[in-house]
């Protein structure tokens, strides 16, 4: 991707609302779902500016307003397809375009196929597999800045079942964050509505100095999805001590 002058999340324009019928082999939440992508000015700006997905402007929401992704950072992101943060990473850490010391790296992480980017490495991956967490702090080589995870299984419709799953995958990539960040190190992952079980929450209050859960305004309004934030990792030999 080349690099652009601008901004992902800049102000997002209104486009005319469009209706969709029900199609016979086409079930009605499929036809809601679609609707909802027609008529999403994220979707329409992603495309326009050429980012892989919509949630380029989460990121970028969260990052204007919280400053992590600096030049030269190295982020590992979990759970990366299509690569919409990825491409943000690139673009911020300075990946692709850095020279010397500013020149960040991003590793993007997921079980599924991801097309290559350019500025970032792509590890196709279960990150949940025995060893998966070893792979990736082989190709790391060292610490990380910033560890993102949007990490999210497939809804069941059971809210308690959903809420079970995407939990155990921020707790693996909250264990994962502790292991490689450097000190004063961010992380950053998807929960949902009713934010971080009290344990996790705790665990990560004992690794950072500050923590908080927040909602991009790119985030669907109607979506349980949040994001929970963790700044400011405290080093290693802190924790020992």
């Amino acid at each position: 991707m080349t690099e652009k002058k601008k901004s992902a999340s800049g102000p997002i324009g209104r486009t005319l609302k469009v209706r969709v019928k029900t199609a016979k082999k086409r079930s009605l939440s499929s036809t809601l779902w679609l609707e909802r992508q027609l008529n999403d000015p994220y979707v329409h700006a992603a495309k326009r500016e050429g980012y892989r997905s919509r949630a380029a402007y989460k990121l970028s929401e969260l990052d204007d307003k919280f400053h992590f992704l600096k030049p030269g950072a190295r982020v590992v992101d979990l759970g990366a397809a299509p690569g919409g943060w990825c491409q943000i990473a690139v673009e911020r850490v300075k990946s692709l375009h850095g020279r010397g010391e500013r020149q960040g790296r991003v590793i993007g992480v997921d079980i599924l196929d991801m097309e290559p980017m350019p500025g970032a490495t792509i590890m196709k991956l279960d990150f949940l597999s025995d060893g998966a967490d070893e792979k990736v702090k082989e190709v790391l080589g060292g610490e990380a800045d910033v560890v993102l995870s949007d990490m999210a299984a497939h809804a069941t419709g059971h809210r308690q079942t959903d809420h079970l799953k995407i939990m155990a995958l921020c707790e693996a990539a909250a264990q994962f964050a502790t292991e490689v960040l450097s000190e004063n190190g961010t992380f950053c992952a998807k929960v949902l509505r009713g934010g971080t079980e009290n344990d996790l929450l705790n665990f990560l209050k004992q690794h950072f100095h500050t923590v908080r859960h927040v909602k991009p305004k790119a985030s669907r309004a109607d979506s349980a999805e949040m994001y929970v934030l963790a700044q400011g990792f405290r080093s290693r030999s802190e924790e020992s001590a």
